[in-house]
């Protein structure tokens, strides 16, 4: 049996953030750049293109552009939110959650993040360093 595989795509607006101040002090981020951060991150737009089982997402702040593309299953380069150089390996945990352990290329936290699609429509991006979990809620536009 094919499995369905759920549409990420669209423009999705940041709906409400937990943690994510925390989140880059677990990754050692210093108290300036993460003020600076929080504030350009508080809006950030998120531009999902899918093709299958490859995502194309891209994430705009008033500070950086960041764009990632890859296909659940295999490794690919991308970088921490701190931006520390690792390999990730995107897999489905549930039918409508994609997992990703990042692999970081120097010392420092573990660090992972999971994108699910909720049954009433919403992306909850959620990002791990150690034991500090960022749970962001996004609305598709």
């Amino acid at each position: 049996m094919e499995r369905k595989i759920p549409d990420f795509s669209g423009t999705w607006e940041m709906k409400s953030s937990e943690n994510f101040e925390e989140l880059l002090k677990a990754l050692g981020v210093n108290v300036m750049l993460r003020k600076i951060a929080v504030k350009a991150a508080s809006k950030p737009l998120v531009e999902i293109s899918q093709d299958g089982e490859t995502l194309s997402i891209k994430t705009s702040t008033t500070v950086r552009t960041t764009n990632i593309t890859f296909t659940v299953g295999q490794e690919f380069n991308e970088s921490t939110v701190d931006g520390r150089p690792c390999t990730s390996l995107p897999v489905w945990e549930t039918d409508s959650k994609i997992s990703c352990e990042q692999t970081l290329q120097k010392e420092g936290p573990k660090t992972s993040w999971t994108r699910e699609i909720t049954s009433d429509g919403k992306l909850i991006l959620t990002m791990r360093a150690d034991d500090v979990v960022c749970t962001r809620v996004y609305e598709r536009q």
